[in-house]
């Protein structure tokens, strides 16, 4: 006779067995960090509606995120240069694994997983040779790192699959930092950020450089459409009188776009945009800035201005199918229609910068 045993692991190996999902999670649409109190932080569970379906404890500040395309499964990284990430079941809390970035390396708040969630992208600092890297850890395996390649640039801070592609965009901020001098900004003179797309083998294929004028512009934040078009967001370590563009639109193969407001307008994001999103339709660009108390929307395909929408202390920025939806510091949960701000809820959580959409499909991820 079979035993159960050996029953159950034909049902597994069959895959007839039901693997736990999201809908198991409350169905959450973002995910997203913040703080309920001087020393308590959360990662949370949102609908598009604003409703938080659940808050799980995280043991320091969360920056981003990354969400298995379709276990419940998030993980929550430490604020650069923190060194660890908790991988989290969003149905119990429970810890499921711990990542440590390896010597001499350390985690820069972001990650993302392939499209089919086999594997995870880390950007991270190599501080002992000023190198970026991409860490590559087998999501099958209990998240055991299996390698890693050079960024193509310095300080990657974001990373994200292209559609339908295996290939990887990466934001190099350009900015060397160490451990041993905290935040601080080590080259500023030299900096160079780009915009690199590599092969999952680490092949680079075409590395966007910024004008020398604006090589102060740290490349920071991702979106993508779904024919392949990259909107980055970028925060200036210059002179905030000059206000360059803080967005960036590319193609592969093509000129990088620039679009922005006037001066006066412009000002108000204080030369930082600190998240960046596009409309699931691919129609609209959106930077934030806290600092600014202002979200800026732009046309995708002439650069043109569309809206300029204030709203206290936002950052989060995500697609939804009615708009774009924006978090904020005050515990303000919002969607931008068009030119209009909808207030959706107030929650007791000090939102932190980011947004992650927990379904990729055809609109674009945050």
């Amino acid at each position: 006779m079979t035993s159960r045993r050996s029953f159950l692991a034909g049902l597994l190996a069959a895959g007839a067995l039901p693997r736990p999902s999201w809908a198991e999670a409350g169905a959450p649409d973002f995910i997203a960090a913040g703080r309920t109190g001087p020393d308590s932080f959360v990662l949370c569970g949102l609908k598009s509606s604003g409703e938080v379906v659940f808050t799980l404890p995280l043991p320091g500040r969360g920056h981003a995120g990354a969400a298995h395309p379709e276990r419940p499964e998030a993980i929550a990284f430490a604020r650069r240069p923190g060194t660890f990430a908790i991988v989290l079941d969003c149905r119990s809390g429970a810890e499921l694994a711990r990542l440590e970035s390896p010597e001499n390396r350390h985690f820069m708040g972001h990650g993302n997983f392939s499209h089919d969630g086999t594997l995870l992208y880390t950007p991270e600092n190599a501080y002992d040779l000023g190198e970026g890297r991409i860490g590559i850890w087998d999501a099958t395996a209990g998240y055991r790192r299996i390698g890693e390649f050079h960024s193509g640039g310095v300080g990657p801070h974001d990373v994200m699959p292209l559609p339908g592609s295996d290939r990887l965009v990466i934001a190099n901020g350009g900015i060397d930092t160490h451990p041993d001098s905290g935040r601080a900004k080590l080259n500023l003179p030299l900096m160079k950020p780009n915009l690199s797309y590599a092969d999952p083998d680490g092949t680079l294929t075409e590395t966007v450089d910024l004008p020398p004028e604006w090589h102060l512009n740290s490349i920071r934040h991702l979106a993508l459409r779904a024919d392949g078009l990259v909107a980055a967001a970028m925060q200036w370590e210059g002179d905030i009188a000059q206000a360059p563009p803080l967005l960036m639109l590319h193609r592969q193969g093509a000129a990088p776009l620039f679009p922005a407001f006037g001066p006066g307008i412009h000002h108000r994001m204080k030369g930082y945009a600190g998240s960046v999103a596009m409309s699931r339709d691919g129609k609209v660009a959106a930077i934030s800035s806290p600092r600014g108390s202002v979200v800026q929307c732009f046309d995708t395909e002439s650069g043109a201005p569309l809206a300029c929408i204030e709203e206290a202390d936002v950052c989060g920025l995500a697609a939804t199918g009615e708009g774009i939806l924006t978090t904020a510091g005050t515990g303000r949960v919002a969607r931008i229609d068009g030119a209009r701000l909808a207030a959706l809820s107030r929650q007791d959580v000090a939102w932190d910068n980011h947004v992650v959409t927990l379904h990729p499909g055809p609109e674009s991820r945050a």
